[in-house]
């Protein structure tokens, strides 16, 4: 019998089983103590590196597994699936901080920090976000001037994942002024190792949910960088973010439907065995119909997450299909967690239980790599694109 296409093919199951085994044994009995406490996972990511999951799509050549993009959302997905936090590290290591160097690195720059990156001796850091500069990414304010023998950076960026724990950095800043109309001209890239002077961490946040990822303000103080450290070509690096982000949401639909399928699995275990008024809980419709909508909206986002990497896999313009399958796997995963906590009702809100923690995971989805508005309006743009010219 040939094999289906939305599921696993024959060569990457091995792959896939292995990295479940760990993730059962390794991950999920402590995610709930990593939540509480907050920290940084720093021996489970060095397990992680060593298993080649911070360098999925990196080419072989440089130490990474050379993975499909249709593979590697599979295994981000199981990631989320276990532990929200740790599936943060792993997708935006890899669709950010990775993807921004393969994308526009020159050879000397990938020969110099893939390698590290992909064996997880060095996570990666992506900054664009700053304090006044969200959704409004062009507005960045953090300056590149021209010195002899390099550059000097100067200012901040704002929840940056990875930003306390990252061995190397690329920041995007100012390096010329914009035309008049037209505020994503004159921005940069810069890649440059953790250690160089200049580099503060600010604020570590303390946030809602994916507690043990690393989250941090970026302080850049009269940062020197050399020559060398620019990344792409001046001032034209908006070109290279969009496409960043293109693959970062591809990869925040895949963790979304990981954590959104923790919850719902969850719930349908608990629907099952939770008895009132003779029978399952799981046999009433109230409860029924919840997990069959959560589990339908799970399943179509994940269809156009696949759809999305087969697109990027072909080199074929995926940037619609990245923000559909960002936007449904963002909202359908929310609600999945949502309904999770319905369904276990008192249980669902306190800390026993596992739901609470997927429903505060799984919130910062439909902020990362574009809110949900911010993702409507790229999706309306493509739209009349094509069909009103």
């Amino acid at each position: 019998m040939s094999e289906l296409w939305f599921e696993p093919q024959s060569e990457e199951r091995p792959l896939l089983q292995a990295l479940e085994t760990y993730l059962k044994e390794r991950v999920v009995p402590t995610a709930a103590e990593r939540d509480a406490a907050g920290v940084f996972p720093r021996e489970l990511a060095r397990e992680l590196g060593e298993l080649g999951v911070f360098g999925l799509e990196v080419p072989q050549e440089y130490g990474g597994l050379g993975l499909p993009s249709r593979t590697a959302v599979q295994i981000i997905e199981r990631v989320g699936w276990a532990d929200g936090s740790l599936g943060l590290t792993v997708a935006s290591h890899n669709s950010l901080a990775s993807g921004h160097l393969l994308l526009a690195g020159s050879e000397e720059q990938k020969a110099r920090y893939l390698p590290k990156m992909a064996s997880g001796e060095w996570l990666g850091a992506w900054g664009l976000t700053e304090p006044g500069a969200g959704s409004d990414a062009a507005a960045l304010k953090t300056s590149a001037e021209k010195v002899d023998g390099g550059w000097v950076l100067n200012g901040s960026k704002q929840f940056i994942t990875q930003g306390s724990v990252a061995g190397v950095y690329v920041i995007n800043a100012r390096s010329d002024p914009a035309p008049e109309g037209k505020p994503h001209r004159g921005i940069s890239a810069f890649v440059f190792p953790a250690g160089t002077p200049g580099l503060g961490v600010g604020r570590k946040e303390d946030k809602l949910g994916l507690r043990s990822s690393d989250t941090a303000q970026l302080l850049l103080d009269d940062l020197r960088l050399p020559e060398d450290a620019l990344l792409g070509e001046r001032g034209r690096a908006f070109y290279t973010v969009l496409r960043v982000l293109d693959g970062g949401r591809i990869g925040i639909a895949a963790l979304s439907v990981g954590i959104g399928r923790a919850a719902l699995e969850f719930a349908a275990r608990y629907a099952g065995e939770r008895r009132q008024f003779g029978r399952p809980i799981g046999r009433f419709e109230g409860v029924g119909f919840k997990l069959a909508e959560a589990s339908s909206g799970l399943e179509a986002a994940w269809l156009l997450t696949l759809k999305a990497a087969a697109l990027k896999d072909a080199g074929r313009d995926y940037t619609l299909a990245a923000a559909q399958a960002k936007l449904l796997a963002s909202e359908a995963a929310t609600r999945a967690a949502d309904e999770a906590i319905q369904i276990l009702g008192g249980y669902g809100y306190v800390k026993d239980y596992p739901v609470e923690r997927y429903w505060r995971d799984v919130r910062l989805m439909r902020i990362g790599e574009g809110t949900s508005e911010i993702i409507k309006l790229v999706i309306a743009k493509r739209v009349l694109e094509k069909y009103a010219g």
